[in-house]
């Protein structure tokens, strides 16, 4: 389905039934990252899958600031509104876990149990934002100087996808061609729009948020380990799931464990009307 957002088109993947959970991919991503988990939570839950701003069929705008954080949390809230849901579980990762993240903290009413894989709540500081900005820019200007093809090959060598390189040939070969559908300038501006330094800093208003989160890092991911400890003493109602033996990406790397996980999760805290 498609749904056009103050003049943005979104394309969403509504199957299942039940409470409603919105699942949020990651940077080069698109709504085909969630499949593998619709046999699992299709009776139970109304999964409603986007392909975030520039990933994907939804739209790429050409001004990245329709990108920030700010503005995609809210087209979030209208999706939900146009699909007249109150309340739904939110599910995202990286990317997509810092949009959960912000929405979750931006529209906490709207949010019934928040999971966030691999997340973070942002840089602390202007200094850190700023140099992130920076390099963001950088690595955004490659993918229109150099093309797609080039920008991939760099992109899924960076440490942070190292322990992808033990995954069988045909799985990597789909996450490649996930990467390699999208449009350069969705990438290029969601880079400059919704980056980890463009974004505000939402560790202030862990403290705030008063439903039930469940942060799940890998153990081979230490960076997003060590802000998921971080996350945990600030948040008042968490808890933390480290997969051995995976890294950034859990849900490719170990999705039976992950699918599990969540699942459980869901369960234990479901809506009781």
């Amino acid at each position: 389905m498609n749904y056009v957002i103050k003049d943005v088109n979104y394309a969403v993947e509504i199957t299942g039934n039940g409470d409603p959970l919105v699942l949020l991919h990651g940077f080069t991503g698109n709504r085909d990252t969630w499949k593998f988990l619709i046999p699992l939570l299709r009776e139970q839950y109304t999964m409603i899958m986007v392909d975030i701003i520039g990933h994907g069929m939804s739209a790429s705008p050409a001004d990245h600031r329709r990108y920030e954080m700010e503005r995609v949390a809210e087209d979030i809230k209208d999706i939900l509104d146009a699909l007249h849901f109150p309340k739904a579980h939110i599910l995202g990762y990286s990317m997509g876990g810092r949009l959960g993240l912000g929405f979750a903290c931006l529209y906490p009413g709207y949010v019934d149990t928040l999971i966030l894989e691999s997340a973070s709540p942002g840089l602390l500081t202007e200094e850190d934002r700023e140099i992130r900005r920076r390099n963001d820019r950088k690595l955004a200007e490659r993918i229109l100087e150099n093309g797609m093809e080039a920008f991939v090959d760099q992109w899924e060598n960076i440490p942070l996808f190292e322990s992808q390189k033990r995954l069988p040939a045909k799985t990597r070969l789909a996450i490649r061609e996930q990467r390699m559908a999208n449009v350069p300038a969705g990438l290029y501006n969601s880079l400059l729009g919704m980056g980890t330094g463009s974004q505000a800093s939402y560790w202030g208003e862990l403290k705030t948020l008063d439903f039930p989160v469940l942060l799940v890092t890998g153990e081979l991911d230490p960076k997003f380990c060590e802000i998921a400890a971080s996350m945990k003493k600030k948040l008042k109602r968490a808890e933390w799931k480290i997969i051995n033996g995976a890294g950034h990406a859990i849900h490719v790397e170990d999705g039976e464990k992950f699918g599990k996980i969540i699942s459980e999760f869901l369960k234990r805290n479901r809506r009781r009307n």
